[in-house]
């Protein structure tokens, strides 16, 4: 079976470096191309970074993208047009960002995760299950954890955890968002889902969902103390991915929750 070809954005960013490390070591790959949004001269395993282009993603079968919001959306109208499949980590989208996503899901595989941990994304099918069976007479909260480097809040999979709240309750999301704090020792419980989001240090990720009667307080967490779980998720992804027709994907498809 030939390897595939593999592309990573981003590839000095944490988590760039994260995939180039894991990509190397995974049998199933091999790295084609890398690219950056500023002219590095020196190669990176033997590849010089490029700009995103359509030179850059000519010989790939499938790219990664761990970024941010304007160059994820760079990549994949480029994709889109060389018909390449994409695998995005990116986080802190916002709602017009979105829809352009779904539009160029019609043309290529996309699979989009805020979080690529096979625990988190139990974590939010658990959050789903408690929400709905626990139902109105219970609040929630979420509470996340990230490095001081992190800009979005709340965090990808923070809001992941949000939605799931969401769909056990039957409710559109964008509805429930309640308060979103940052940097608050504590926060309250709400009619609707309050977040409070914590910046400090090197933290690789904490997350923690509750639900309250105000008699009963139940707990689902998950902490994270490696970035090769993202990265080795992110490459499960690619290599699922690259049996899919266009449509857009998300890692519950992938693990069948």
């Amino acid at each position: 079976m030939s390897k595939i070809k593999l592309t990573i954005t981003g590839c000095t960013g944490r988590m760039g470096k994260q995939l180039i490390k894991s990509s190397h070591k995974h049998k199933d790959f091999k790295l084609v191309s890398l690219t950056e949004n500023y002219v590095i001269n020196k190669k990176i395993k033997k590849i010089i970074p490029e700009f995103n282009s359509a030179k850059s993603f000519k010989n790939t079968n499938v790219i990664i993208d761990f970024t941010v919001p304007k160059c994820t959306l760079e990549v994949l109208d480029i994709a889109s047009k060389l018909k390449k499949k994409v695998v995005i980590g990116t986080t802190g989208f916002n709602s017009k960002q979105e829809k352009l996503i779904k539009q160029f899901s019609k043309k290529i595989p996309i699979l989009k995760a805020g979080n690529m941990s096979l625990g988190i994304n139990l974590l939010m099918y658990l959050t789903e299950i408690a929400s709905k069976s626990l139902g109105s007479n219970f609040l929630s909260k979420v509470f996340e954890v990230h490095h001081k480097h992190k800009k979005d809040h709340p965090s990808g999979t923070a809001l992941m955890l949000g939605k799931g709240i969401a769909t056990g309750k039957n409710k559109d999301l964008n509805r429930l968002i309640g308060k979103k704090y940052f940097n608050k020792k504590s926060f309250p419980y709400g009619k609707k889902i309050n977040f409070n989001s914590i910046r400090k240090g090197e933290v690789i990720g904490e997350h923690e969902v509750k639900f309250s009667s105000g008699k009963e307080i139940i707990t689902l967490n998950h902490e994270a103390f490696d970035r090769a779980l993202y990265s080795e998720g992110a490459l499960m992804a690619a290599k699922w991915l690259m049996r899919k027709k266009p449509g857009l994907y998300s890692m519950r498809d992938l693990l069948n929750f």
